[in-house]
């Protein structure tokens, strides 16, 4: 089984909308929404007086949202991580709607849970690869 993680970058970003907590609200409700995600608490949000950027966490039943935004590099950075597999989610086309980006990047990582090819050691214990033939380790 796999986990996905998104890991999004925003570039171009309206300033403004950068500082707006109620606009990164918004964004978290509807990905949590459209993807039936489920908080296990508020979301905890922070807002650095100097620069007005905003730092948001929602931990999840499925792992965790989070964001950063950057007013003064009018920049977001957005990571999602789920335990199950999930649906794709227009990333790209809301933070263009809501933060005017000039330009987003969504990379997504398969997050698995066990490595490609589990070996076992003579003791049927999991190892990641074999010692040199006629030495034990541990």
């Amino acid at each position: 089984m796999n986990g996905i993680e998104w890991i999004v970058d925003a570039h171009g970003c309206s300033p403004e909308s950068l500082s707006d907590l109620s606009a990164l609200q918004t964004l978290f409700e509807k990905i949590v929404r459209d993807l039936q995600l489920r908080p296990v608490g508020e979301t905890r949000w922070h807002q650095f007086p100097q620069t007005g950027g905003i730092t948001g966490l929602c931990l999840l039943a499925e792992s965790h949202l989070a964001c950063h935004t950057f007013p003064e590099f009018r920049s977001l950075c957005l990571n999602l991580f789920c335990c199950v597999p999930r649906a794709e989610w227009g990333f790209d086309v809301a933070l263009k709607h809501i933060f005017a980006a000039d330009s987003v990047t969504v990379r997504q990582i398969l997050r698995p849970y066990i490595p490609p090819i589990a070996l076992s050691d003579d003791y049927g214990r999991a190892v990641s690869g074999r010692s040199p033939a006629g030495s034990r380790e541990g």
